[in-house]
């Protein structure tokens, strides 16, 4: 009877995420893969081209999670926006929900943030906070078309500013918090953030 490839696919993912995590994707070895999955070296190979590829199988649909979430908040943002006039649409998000979304992956976000170097994914922290920071401007130009008063303000400042925003919600994880703990720090996040970004840009209510 053929063995289940199925069921010798997550063997091997679950042993993969268990060695990247205790060694990085550098010094992972795909013999200690193999091992911990009861499989062959070569037998890798017929579910995952390469190193690579199985770490990429690990992290990628995560991305691809978040890319679609960024992608709705944006939707939300900007047709409240346009049209109930919501200053702080991008000021008062839900850190929470983030914080549960990356929660939710954690094993994929730690294998981003702290064991990613030597793979297409090593910068992606600072990727993501470029893309953060479009978003961001976004939203902003929006604000200021519905006739709301945002200030000019020094870009290379605000690029720090997201950057250290995305980093914030990232260092529960680094720091091994548990969810609880986490959620806690993403509402004093949200609060400490929320009234930062207030006063940097300016926000006012449009003149009726």
């Amino acid at each position: 009877m053929p063995r289940d490839k199925s069921e010798r696919r997550k063997r091997i993912v679950s042993a993969a995420k268990a060695e990247f995590l205790s060694y990085g994707f550098e010094n992972a070895s795909l013999r200690r893969i193999a091992s911990n999955a009861d499989i062959t070296v070569s037998g890798l190979y017929k579910h995952f081209s390469s190193k690579e590829d199985m770490f990429a199988g690990l992290i990628q649909p995560m991305l691809d999670d978040l890319n679609d979430v960024c992608q709705q908040k944006d939707r939300e943002a900007l047709a409240a926006i346009e049209k109930i006039g919501a200053a702080s649409t991008f000021l008062d998000e839900d850190a929470v929900s983030a914080m549960d979304f990356i929660y939710d992956h954690f094993d994929e976000v730690k294998l981003l943030v702290c064991h990613s170097q030597g793979t297409k994914y090593e910068d992606y922290v600072h990727m993501l906070a470029e893309m953060e920071e479009r978003r961001s401007l976004l939203r902003i130009e929006a604000l200021r078309q519905g006739g709301y008063s945002v200030p000019a303000f020094d870009r290379r400042e605000f690029h720090l500013l997201v950057s250290s925003h995305v980093e914030a919600f990232l260092q529960p994880v680094r720091h091994d918090f548990t969810r609880e703990e986490a959620r806690h720090y993403a509402t004093t996040l949200n609060i400490f953030f929320s009234k930062g970004w207030k006063w940097l840009c300016g926000i006012e209510e449009p003149e009726s």
